[in-house]
This record gives structure tokens, C-alpha cells and sequence, in this order.
């Protein structure tokens, strides 16, 4: 049997990222920063059908993977409804992937071989919070995605027996509440803070794929729409 070709993207950061693997083989790979704004809506279709190309046309492609998130709503609803009608128009399995997983992966890749240091994973969530999860060597889940402030993440940090390597968007914008607890973060300059799409790929290729209409955001806290019609809601009752 050929090794699957699997095409995967994620939204749950302002970047839109896209890749597609073939047996651990790396095809193809596309990035739009959000470069002021995200562009999800804009850009996320035209790097997908690219990234198609790269592997050979939507022929070759087996499955398709996208990030669930945590991450920004409005993104997160973008990519998973363009990655559930792509899989329904052309009948292709398709795997949900934690965003989060996929950014530990890409973290992972700069600790040494056989090292035993825990990986934390972190998305900034905007409203002065996190998403994060904290992750073994072998990148078994140590602490299931949650969302916290930076007061109450490092707090946590600080109880670890060993101090992790902390990467993503939201170790950079709280680095020194990160190191002030003992965490240390990869350089600012360092390329693994940004999902990589190539992880959602490899982390999905050897899943079974779901219906479409099975496959659902984690959001982990309502949207900000959400929170601001509360906010009115009790402005308007006092």
C-alpha cells in the first residue's frame, strides 16, 4: 500500500498555515502572516489549492487534516467549514487535529535527541490569557488544553519538577512571566513559534478520518461577540 497523502491546514492563530506530507515526506508548504489582520477569509483557499498542486494535483490527496484549535473563533470557524466542504465535494476522510499538539510537535523538534524535557504549547488568546497544554517527551499530554491568565499559568510552571521549553505566539507576547517561573522560552527569531501545518499532517496521518459534520472547534471560552452582549446585557439591567 502507498504511503498517504495527507493535505492539512490550521486557523487557530492569526497566520493561516498549509501543508501536505506523503509517508512523513513533506510536499508542500504554504504561510500568509496575518500582517496586520488575519486573512483567513482571503487566503486560506488559494494556499490550499497551491498546496494541492505541490502534491500532485487533488488526485493524489487520501485525506485531509485541520487544526481544531484552541484559538481565534472567527478563524477557527473559517478553516474547519472550508476543510468540512472540501472533504464533503470530494469525498475525502478528514481528521481533526489539536492545534496545540501540532505546535508541541514543532517545538519538540529542537530538543536533543532523547531528552526528557516537558514541552509547553501556547497560543495567545488575547483578554490577557493562554491557551496551553503541557506535554511529556515523548509528547504524551501532561496537562489537557485549558485557558488561563499568565499569573495563574506561570504559577502552575512554577510546581513542575523540570523546567519546560515553551514556544508558540503566547510564550512570547508573557515571556517574562514564563521565565520568572522558571519556564524557558525558544528565541523570539526561532520559526517554531508559528503552527506549523506540516505537524497536522503528521499528527494526522495515521487517524481514521470522521464525517464531516463530526468534526468540531475547541474553543475552550465563548467568543468575544459572546462576552460583549453579557457585558451590555448587564450595562442595560443596572
Amino acid at each position: 500500500m502507498s504511503a498517504r497523502t495527507v493535505l492539512g491546514f490550521d486557523t487557530a492563530t492569526p497566520d493561516v498555515a498549509v501543508a501536505a506530507t506523503r509517508g512523513g515526506e513533506l510536499l508542500g508548504e504554504a504561510r500568509a502572516p496575518a500582517a496586520g489582520r488575519p486573512r483567513h477569509a482571503t487566503e486560506l483557499l488559494p494556499l490550499v489549492e497551491r498546496v494541492a498542486s505541490d502534491a500532485g494535483g487533488w488526485d493524489d490527496v487520501d485525506a485531509i487534516a485541520v487544526g481544531l484549535g484552541p484559538g481565534s473563533f472567527t478563524g477557527l470557524r473559517i478553516g474547519i467549514a472550508t476543510a468540512r466542504a472540501l472533504a464533503q465535494g470530494r469525498e475525502l476522510p478528514l481528521v481533526g487535529v489539536r492545534s496545540l499538539d501540532a505546535l508541541a510537535a514543532g517545538i519538540a523538534t529542537s530538543l536533543p535527541s532523547g531528552g526528557e524535557r516537558p514541552v509547553l504549547a501556547l497560543i495567545d488568546a488575547r483578554r490577557s490569557q493562554l491557551f496551553a497544554a503541557l506535554y511529556g517527551p515523548r509528547l504524551e499530554a501532561l496537562w489537557e488544553p485549558f485557558v488561563a491568565a499568565p499569573a495563574l499559568l506561570a504559577e502552575r510552571v512554577a510546581g513542575l519538577a523540570e523546567a519546560p521549553l515553551a514556544g508558540g505566539d503566547g510564550s512570547l507576547r508573557f515571556r517574562l512571566d514564563l521565565e520568572r517561573a522558571g519556564a524557558e522560552v525558544l528565541p523570539d527569531a526561532d520559526p517554531r513559534h508559528g503552527l506549523s501545518a506540516k505537524h497536522i499532517c503528521l499528527l494526522a496521518a495515521g487517524q481514521a478520518g470522521s464525517a464531516p459534520e463530526e468534526i468540531r472547534p475547541i474553543y475552550l471560552r465563548p467568543p468575544d461577540a459572546h462576552v460583549w452582549q453579557q457585558r451590555d446585557d448587564r450595562a442595560d439591567a443596572s
